[in-house]
Parts: structure tokens; C-alpha cells; sequence
């Protein structure tokens, strides 16, 4: 089902990290991306594990609101510490 994200405060912010990647969609295409790099964990740009929105550290399996636009788009998505598999790969694809 679909991401929700709640701050400190318990609000519900989904719409606003749907937005977000909503807009990273748009520039995505734009520019024809087929790899993004964005954050682990994070209830927009965790890609597996996502924190569950408690401020606890307690994570959860699933992805982010701008994983799950990207992921629509067949971009793959690689975390911070996967980078050097991204790099890897795109060395491959260029030899």
C-alpha cells in the first residue's frame, strides 16, 4: 500500500513527500535517468527498509514515496552504500 509519513508532531505529511517525488519524476524524464542515488531509510528515498515514522529507529520493509515514482519509471534506484556498485555498473556499460 501506499507510504504514509507522519512527523514529531503526528501530522500526516505523505502529501507533501508525494509531491517531492512526483517532482523527481518530472526531472527524471526530463533528463532521461535510468539510476538515481538517494538516501537509505528515508520515507521518501529508503528503497527496501524505510523507518517506520515512530522517531524510534525501528525500520520497516518497504519504500519511499519517491523510490515507488522513480520505480515506475524503471529507474533503479541505488542507496549511499551501494555506490560503488552503481559505479561498477555504469564502468561496465561504457567499456
Amino acid at each position: 500500500g501506499r507510504v504514509q509519513v507522519m512527523n514529531r508532531k503526528g501530522q500526516d505529511v505523505t502529501e507533501y513527500f508525494e509531491k517531492g517525488g512526483e517532482e523527481a519524476l518530472k526531472i527524471a524524464k526530463l533528463y532521461g535517468c535510468r539510476y538515481a542515488i538517494l538516501k537509505e531509510r528515508s520515507p521518501s528515498c529508503g528503497s527496501g527498509i524505510i523507518y517506520d515514522g515512530t522517531f524510534t529507529g525501528t525500520r520497516v520493509p518497504g519504500d519511499g514515496a519517491t523510490v515507488e515514482a522513480l520505480k515506475a519509471l524503471n529507474i533503479r534506484i541505488f542507496g549511499e552504500s551501494r555506490l560503488n556498485e552503481l559505479l561498477a555498473l555504469l564502468e561496465e556499460e561504457h567499456a
